[in-house]
Formats: C-alpha cells, structure tokens, sequence
C-alpha cells in the first residue's frame, strides 16, 4: 500500500505535495469515521487536484479529475509515445501491461488472470452481453434503471438473437433489502440465464444489494453480471464479495485514473465460452487477454492507471468512503428542509455514498439543472 513517503519520493515536491505528505502523517490513527470530516486533512488532498475557476463542480461521477500526479504521469507517458512510436510504445509501456494487471487484480481481491485492461465499463458491459452464447428464447433479467448503454446493449441482442428481457421498475430509492431482492427473485424463470445487477445505479446513488441477488440467482443456475462502473474505489469491497461471474468497471470515474481506462473481471471457469468483442486468434481460448485485441490504443493511459492506485491507497478506501459520505450527507441534510424539496438518495451508507439526487416541486430536473449553472455556475447533472 502506498504511504505519503513513498508516494512522493520520486517527485520533486511542490507545496501542496509536501503539505499533504505531513498531513497524512498527522492523520496516522485516526479512525476514517473521525477522520471524515477533518477540513484540515482534506484541503490538501483537494490541493493534489488541478481546479476550474469558471465552475463550481457537482457532477465527478460521469468522470472524475485525475489528481495532478496522474495527469504528469500521463503526460510523461505521451511524450515518450511520441519520441518513437512503435518502440515506445509496444517495446516499453506495453510491457507494464501485465504488472498493471496484478496491481488491479490485487486491488480487486481476484485473480490477476481475471482481469482485462479496457477503455471503460460499457466496454468491459458490452463484451460480456454481446459475449455470452445466449440463443432464441432465453431470458435476462435488468432493471429500467440500468444504464442506457447496458439497457441498449440488450435490446440489440433482441432484436438480433430473439433473446427474452424481463424489465424490473424498482421504485427508488429503497432501504428495504427485502423488496430490493425479490424484485430480482420475482423476474426470473425458469428461461433465465442471466441477472444483470448494477451495483450503484446512476441515476441517484442507489446501492443494490449484490450478493444477496446473486445467491438466489445461483440456486437457480442463473449467471450474474454486476456493472460496478460507480462502486469500484468509490466503496469498500472486493470483486468477490459480490458473488458475481462478469464485472466491469470504469476507472476513470472513483479511481480517478485517466479519462478513459476501465476493466473487466471474468471468473476463470467462465472466460472460455465468453466471445470477445474484438475478434481474435481463438476465440474459445481460456486467456483473459482475448479481451484485449483492440489494436493499437493509448498506452500512455493505461501505464498511468498505476498512479492512480497508487494516490487511492495512500487515501485509503475507507477514509474515501467515509469523506464522500460526509459530503453528499453535508448537503442533503442542509436542503431537506426547504420546502418543495424532495430527496431521492438515502442518507444510510449501506444504501448510497456520494451520488445524491434531489427533485424540486413543479420543477424538471433539466430546469433545475439550468438553473444552478445560469445563476450560480454550478455544474450538476439532471
């Protein structure tokens, strides 16, 4: 795990570098509860960050800021791209390739053969759905909250192979782990192959309870795709404390690696029927890497990738956890009490962290939008 010292040893260290490195060494001990909401602490965290001036920023989840030693490890990374391409480029980033890939699968609690390198989860997503054998008659379960790729994604496979998707409309948000579940449980039949769960759904916070839909699935030999684009580095857990068989994720988002850079887990047993994508030597082979055919791409991305686990375990996941918590709970308790104001996030950790989604009476969400960046230059999403 990286520490504020090795961290920064090899940087020539600015203020804000050497201001953090003594406040993380300040921090050593304190809970991440306690630790939440410490301002001290996190202003220099939000110093490691590269700022607008014209915006105040609500919307991270889309694709969060790269702090700013991702973004020069990036930079270094493309420059030496381009002092001779085709050498640099294969011969020497590509060959960080597989170290990134244990980095991430140790960051995922899985195996390192596990894991596919991708440009982002609807990538990572889109693999899998239009990979699996699925033919005429067979039946996936989703929600209409899914995200618009994955819920498109699905309608093609109908239209094209004659598959069967059974919709769920889960009435949100909902600390009700219960109803959540058997929404799921009530939507399969005895044609169902597989469960499509997203694990933080974007819309507003909504965190699904994964393992307790992917067991039912399991007893009935239904496979399980979670979509974890919004909960990897955003919340505590591991790959395979979801019990899931496929995941995606994209990191660009809570890791805060480069704009563009994802990954897929598949569980080893079920990589040799999975088509990839992208067309390769063998198709049926069991490597984990028939994912990755994608021709030439941005090394200098993926390399960078290590940075930003690197900057996310000298946080801490827990500490990262606790502080977006705090904050989206800051705010929402703050407005709740004006009237005509509706919230439709829960303020409980164990369903939602920092995504939270409000509403104003006989106001749309795209008015309200507007409105905050008209007056205000306040940059959300609706």
């Amino acid at each position: 795990m990286a520490t504020a010292t090795t961290f920064f040893t090899s940087l020539t260290k600015p203020a804000w570098a050497k201001n953090l490195e003594q406040s993380l060494r300040n921090a050593e001990g304190m809970s991440a509860g306690d630790l939440a909401g410490e301002e001290d602490f996190w202003y220099y965290i939000q110093q490691s960050f590269t700022q607008s001036s014209g915006i105040i920023n609500l919307n991270n989840g889309g694709v969060s800021p790269a702090p700013k030693t991702v973004q020069d490890a990036m930079k270094r990374y493309y420059d030496m791209s381009n002092e001779a391409p085709s050498y640099y480029m294969w011969r020497v980033l590509d060959q960080g390739r597989e170290p990134l890939r244990n980095n991430l699968a140790r960051l995922s609690g899985c195996a390192a053969e596990e894991i596919a390198i991708h440009r982002n989860a609807s990538e990572g997503l889109e693999t899998i759905i239009f990979g699996l054998p699925l033919k005429a008659g067979d039946e996936v379960v989703a929600t209409r909250q899914d995200y618009p790729n994955m819920v498109n994604a699905y309608r093609q496979r109908e239209t094209r192979d004659g598959i069967k998707v059974n919709w769920i409309d889960l009435q949100l948000p909902s600390e009700d782990e219960n109803y959540l579940v058997q929404q799921f449980v009530k939507a399969f039949t005895p044609k169902t192959k597989v469960v499509h769960v997203t694990h933080i759904i974007n819309l507003n916070g909504q965190v699904l309870p994964v393992r307790k839909i992917a067991d039912e699935a399991h007893k009935r030999g239904i496979e399980v795709i979670a979509d974890g684009a919004h909960s990897f580095a955003h919340i505590e857990f591991k790959i395979p404390d979801l019990g899931c068989d496929y995941f995606a994720t994209s990191l660009h988002k809570w890791l805060y690696a480069p704009i563009g850079s994802g990954m897929m887990y598949v569980k080893k047993e079920k990589i040799k029927k999975l088509y990839p994508l992208f067309a390769t030597d063998d198709p049926f082979k069991d490597d984990i890497r028939k994912f990755e055919s994608q021709g030439t791409r941005p090394f200098f991305i993926e390399q960078a990738i290590g940075e930003a686990i690197n900057y996310h375990e000298m946080i801490g996941s827990a500490r990262k956890e606790k502080r977006l918590h705090y904050l989206k709970n800051y705010w929402m308790e703050k407005v709740r009490t004006i009237p005509g104001i509706q919230l439709k996030t829960s303020l409980d950790p164990k369903w939602g962290c920092a995504i939270g989604t409000v509403a104003v009476e006989g106001r749309s969400v795209g008015e309200l939008d507007t409105f905050l960046f008209d007056k205000y230059k306040i940059h959300a999403v609706g």
